[in-house]
């Protein structure tokens, strides 16, 4: 996301709670995806909690996307 903004600092607050939203759900998504390779094949995972928090981090990300889509569009049309 940084680098869709590199120099500047968004003025509109959705666009930064969007940015935020995108950055913190895909830091999560790859925490969780971690999970899914424990180091240890004895420390397995419960895959279908695993699963689970991938798909709400999936959806977050293009929740996120889909608004920063929207703002922008809306932006350039004004």
């Amino acid at each position: 996301p940084a680098s869709v903004f590199p120099s500047q600092k968004p003025k509109s607050d959705l666009v930064r709670t969007s940015l935020r939203l995108l950055t913190s759900s895909a830091y999560r998504l790859q925490s969780e995806c971690r999970k899914a390779l424990p180091a240890e094949p004895s420390a397995a995972p419960d895959i279908q909690l695993v699963t689970q928090q991938v798909i709400q981090c999936a959806y977050d990300i293009a929740k996120a996307a889909k608004q920063l889509v929207t703002i922008t569009t809306k932006e350039n049309n004004n």
